[in-house]
């Protein structure tokens, strides 16, 4: 049997309009891609750059079935925050952005479209952001960029590479870059080697410095598995160190970790190397919880913050 008219909401009442805007949130919600980078070697990269690395560029390998005229470089940011642009010269040059200023639900497809678009733009054109047709009928950046390669990344102390060497700036242009590089962090990314997962980033924050380390694991699986080292105490990156939380981005956990700003970012890479090794320890174990080690993890969790 149907459900009765009496419980149906008149169409043009407050009830009607409240469940038409809960079901249009559900739908959008529904919508949005979780972990839009996953199935690529980059994925932990790709988000670092788009969250919280200032300035650093790659080239882009692409997927074999693209038809490349022109090499493409990945940027953190471009300037004025577009989604793409072509560079003149010789051999002209795509660029495109992670950090834009207008963007859809799914940074992936946008990032896909930047790159296509960039083959058949005019050298001197840029695109603020992709349409939402192009966007639409875009495959997915796994189709576009080699899903298996890794990203050969150059990381800037300074926006100077947004103007090609050689040529001199307007003033305008020169105030801009003068004035994000007085905002710029300097950051580094910790070269941890062949056995590591995920990507490690250093930033001096001012007061202190801190490392994000993106990591690839299931959220829930690297939850229990900093648990159980924070249990032992080994939850740290060894003196002049300490463990400040995480967030959760893009489908993925980042732990942060605090710490002493007057030593170099090199000097970070055997402390990290060993808390590595301490939490691959951790998550091959699927032992059950102890008392101590779920304390850790409800603690743990309430440190946990949420950035999209």
């Amino acid at each position: 049997m149907g459900k009765s008219k009496r419980n149906q909401p008149k169409p043009d009442s407050n009830r009607a309009q409240r469940l038409a805007e809960r079901r249009a949130a559900q739908q959008e919600a529904a919508a949005v891609v979780t972990r839009p980078f996953a199935g690529l070697a980059a994925e932990c990269d790709l988000v670092a750059l788009r969250e919280f690395v200032p300035s650093a560029t790659a080239t882009l390998t692409l997927a074999p079935g693209v038809a490349a005229e022109r090499p493409v470089t990945l940027a953190t940011v471009l300037p004025g925050a577009v989604a793409a642009l072509v560079r003149a010269g010789e051999q002209p040059t795509g660029f495109v952005g992670v950090q834009v200023q207008f963007q859809s639900e799914n940074p992936a497809t946008d990032l896909a479209a930047s790159v296509l678009w960039t083959q058949a733009a005019e050298p001197g054109e840029s695109l603020d952001a992709a349409s939402e047709s192009a966007v639409a009928a875009v495959p997915a950046l796994a189709e576009v960029i080699d899903p298996k390669a890794e990203l050969d990344l150059t990381v800037h102390q300074n926006f100077q590479w947004w103007v090609p060497e050689g040529v001199q700036p307007d003033p305008q242009v020169a105030a801009t870059i003068e004035q994000a590089d007085q905002a710029i962090m300097p950051s580094d990314r910790l070269a941890l080697g062949a056995e590591s997962v995920g990507a490690a980033w250093w930033v001096d924050a001012g007061e202190k410095a801190h490392i994000r380390w993106v990591r690839p694991e299931d959220e829930d699986a690297l939850m229990l598995a900093l648990a159980r080292v924070h249990a032992t105490g080994g939850l740290h990156l060894g003196e002049g160190s300490r463990f400040a939380g995480s967030f959760r981005t893009h489908g993925l956990l980042v732990p942060v970790f605090d710490l002493d700003r007057e030593r170099h970012p090199s000097e970070w890479v055997a402390p990290a190397t060993e808390f590595g090794a301490r939490l691959a320890e951790a998550l091959a174990s699927d032992a059950p919880l102890t008392s101590d080690e779920r304390r850790s993890r409800d603690g743990l969790r309430s440190r946990q913050v949420t950035l999209r």
